[in-house]
């Protein structure tokens, strides 16, 4: 275990680390070599250019003059200049929000670091636990002086813990509300003040029942003109064009090789060869114009042969469809209510933007859904238990112990003060954070195989995940000792009230690891995240290497998104390890503090000039925030609970049952008081917003807005200006929705005249009367 010199040792190379890659920071983000690298954004939006220094060629890729090296640290004070609306209109209320994480934690925890160190600290210091005759604990360390630890067994002390625990969790409830509700209000006044979406006016429906006598685009409409017929609009069918969007991509891949080609012939007027075999080496050497023309040309008929297959074979066609309505009112009834009697068919839901839409999952059957996640269900748990054996075998390796059975040879050198130190402090974290680094794709594939149809949904899905694997890895793993199917089965075996004082036990011992763990991935971590080495070097390789057109240069510089999917799952697990060790072992608390500080001046940072989010979806992940939280909440109680037991509290312990009691009854009130606004849109809200749209813009074509809307990106290059005869058809439907179209010969639920056949259709009560029927 490690002591307080470790620690030290531990907390000195980190702080030295993170300087380092500040400092890198600051000197590389000043070279107009790499401004593409650390000011994506503004060259993404057209709003910033190249850096131009005259003179030599040296002054086009360093930066010479001295005097802004000296304001190495301005980036700081920067970040946080930029008021909190005009950062909404830049980056999208997700990034905003997402800051306000890191908020969270600060409002939580700084007040609870105080009364913990004002409290408990003394309490736990001036305790005699660790040094009674014949009780002292062979592995403990100076850090648990400062704990519960060092508090005797039996004591009246613990009052003062379950005193600061009920404080902890009225504290951290009511943060929780205030920012809950906050957020809902910033949402609402988002969506409010929003500019005009098509996902206001859409909504994906699912799960289509076949028809013989319709084609899916028939059905779609005839259903919705007959239940929606006041709002119904227009509606895209969704088509399999997977294999299409594969042949688009390859074209365009092509295409830019042969603009760079043609652009190496006009530098040199040399006509460029290449070879045809594999990596360019090997093979028959020909023209590269002519071999990418040809090739080009090739593709091009393909391309038509598949577009014309999947736009006309019934069998490309999904039981899905993305319909919008006149009104955003009209929208909010469709998404919000069930339109059949049958609660599996004509499912409804808002649409996602269509930046958001992952079209390859739009094409898996609906039916399949179900099968897919339970495989994926089955998969995540033995990827979670299977995942902790490598983790204890690379934590093992990397202790005192490890390192002497699996290299005796190198004893003498572990045996040096300072690399003991470090080894005990340091290793151990960096190696745990090492092998997690493919885990987040790992989970992304799952995700994706699940069949989720925005990326919002994915995202949020992966750090759902994410999160639970932290918690049995990271925190139980490291908790616990054995392999991980030892510890299930030690579970599966005992009583579960035993579970709390398993736990509860274990948990002082192993505070100085996640000191470490929290300097390691914590303030090391945030400091790499700013310096942004790997996108660096991957920038500059492309550039040198691939990079042939002006969109092949966007395409390397483009850093992506904020990363919900792995960034909230690591602040949550922040989160768990404040909560649980606030009343246990308060030492913890200020390198959490540090934590959330730093990340959040660092990642307004890079909200500000480097992420693009790809999506906006109006922080509908927050409630997921909270959740999560409440979780982390009630296991500290829990913990304590454990804890005391095993310390023969016995007469105070019972006082604690209350907490994950009030705890659970506060989720439930927050959950039915704010998380409707973050699943549903107020009707009110939707008509006025539709109201003040007809007054400022009634020439709106609201049709031609959406009617391409939805299409599969694969399309939209083909698509043309609607011509005028179109315009009239629109003004048609929209004066004329009275009569239904239908090619049904039973016409059940048609109760008006049919355009086709002319003739009157049974009634709506004629139609349930032949269904019970048959």
């Amino acid at each position: 275990m490690a002591s307080l010199k470790d620690i030290g040792v531990a907390a000195g190379i980190n702080i030295l680390s993170a300087f380092i890659f500040f400092v890198a920071f600051a000197i590389l983000r000043l070279q107009p070599l790499n401004d593409r690298v650390y000011f994506p954004k503004w060259y993404l939006k057209g709003l910033r250019t190249d850096p131009v220094h005259g003179g030599a060629f040296v002054r086009k890729v360093v930066n010479l003059d001295w005097r802004s090296y000296i304001r190495f640290l301005n980036w700081m004070p920067a970040a946080l200049r930029m008021p909190e609306p005009e950062l909404i209109d830049h980056a999208g209320l997700d990034s905003v929000v997402y800051l306000r994480i890191y908020l969270l934690g600060l409002k939580i925890f700084v007040p609870i670091a105080f009364l913990a160190w004002a409290m408990l600290v003394p309490v736990n210091w001036t305790s005699t636990g660790l040094e009674i005759a014949g009780v002292k604990n062979i592995t403990s360390s100076d850090i648990d002086k400062l704990s519960i630890s060092n508090v005797q067994r039996g004591s009246e002390r613990f009052w003062s813990h379950i005193i600061a625990a009920y404080a902890f969790t009225f504290w951290t409830c009511y943060i929780l509300m205030k920012e809950y509700g906050k957020v809902a209000a910033m949402r609402l006044q988002f969506l409010a003040a929003e500019k005009r979406r098509p996902d206001q006016f859409s909504v994906l429906v699912r799960n289509i029942p076949p028809d013989p006598d319709e084609s899916v685009s028939e059905l779609v409409e005839h259903f919705f003109l007959v239940n929606h017929s006041n709002t119904y609009l227009t509606h895209q069918v969704v088509y399999n064009a997977n294999r299409l969007a594969k042949l688009v991509k390859k074209k365009s891949k092509m295409q830019n090789w042969l603009i760079y080609y043609q652009n190496k012939l006009d530098r040199t007027s040399i006509r460029p060869e290449m070879k045809t075999g594999f990596l360019g080496c090997c093979g028959t050497k020909v023209d590269s114009i002519d071999h990418y023309t040809t090739e080009i040309d090739k593709l091009s008929k393909e391309i038509a042969l598949e577009r014309d297959k999947v736009t006309n074979d019934p069998k490309s066609t999904m039981p899905a469809a993305f319909v919008s309505f006149k009104s955003r009112w009209g929208a909010a009834v469709c998404a919000q209510t069930q339109q059949t009697r049958n609660p599996t068919l004509w499912l409804t839901e808002w649409a996602p933007e269509p930046r958001d839409v992952y079209w390859p999952n739009l094409a898996i059957p609906y039916v399949s859904l179900t099968v897919r996640r339970l495989i994926v269900a089955v998969a995540f748990f033995f990827l979670t238990f299977f995942f902790m054996i490598p983790i204890a075998i690379v934590q093992a390796l990397a202790s005192l112990d490890g390192i002497e059975k699996a290299a005796p040879w190198l004893k003498p050198l572990v045996s040096v003060p300072f690399i003991k130190s470090f080894i005990q402090g340091f290793l151990p974290g960096i190696a745990l954070k090492l092998f997690l680094i493919f885990l987040p794709s790992i989970l992304m594939m799952m995700s994706k195989f699940e069949g989720f149809g925005s990326i919002s949904s994915l995202e949020r899905r992966s750090a759902s995940r994410f999160y639970l694997f932290s918690f049995v890895n990271i925190f139980l793993g490291n908790i616990l000792t054995g392999t991980a199917f030892q510890q299930l089965d030690s579970f599966i075996h005992q009583p579960a009230n035993q579970y709390p004082i398993t736990i509860g036990t274990a948990i002082p011992l192993k505070a100085s690891f996640f000191i470490t763990y929290i300097m390691v991935d914590g303030w090391s971590g945030i400091a790499a995240e700013v310096l942004m080495l790997k996108p660096l070097i991957i920038y500059h390789l492309k550039n040198f290497f691939l990079v042939k057109t002006e969109k092949d240069r966007e395409e390397a510089m483009d850093p992506g998104s904020i990363g919900f999917n792995t960034g909230e799952p690591r602040i949550q697990l922040y989160f768990l390890l404040g909560l649980v060790y606030a009343a246990v072992t308060p030492t913890v608390l200020p390198f959490i503090i540090i934590f959330f500080g730093l990340a959040y001046v660092v990642f307004r940072h890079q909200i500000i000039n480097v992420y693009n989010q790809e999506y906006e979806s109006g922080a509908a992940f927050w409630p997921d925030v909270h959740f999560r939280v409440i979780i982390a909440l009630i296991v500290s109680q829990l913990v304590l609970m454990g804890l005391l037991t095993t310390k023969r509290a016995a007469s105070s312990t019972p006082f604690l049952i209350a907490l994950p009691v009030l705890t659970i009854w506060f989720h439930i009130y927050c959950k039915g008081r704010f998380e409707s606004a973050f699943s549903k849109y107020p009707l009110q809200e939707a008509m006025m917003k539709d109201t003040l749209e007809r007054a400022t813009d009634p020439n709106l074509n609201i049709k031609g807005y959406l009617q391409h809307a939805y299409i599969h990106p694969v399309f939209k290059a083909s698509l043309e200006d609607a011509d005028e005869e179109e315009d009239v058809m629109s003004l048609k439907w929209e004066t004329e929705s009275a009569t239904v179209p239908t090619k049904r010969h039973s016409r059940r639920n048609t109760p008006l005249p049919s355009r086709v056949s002319g003739a009157s259709s049974p009634s709506m009560l004629d139609g349930i009367k032949n269904d019970l029927e048959s």
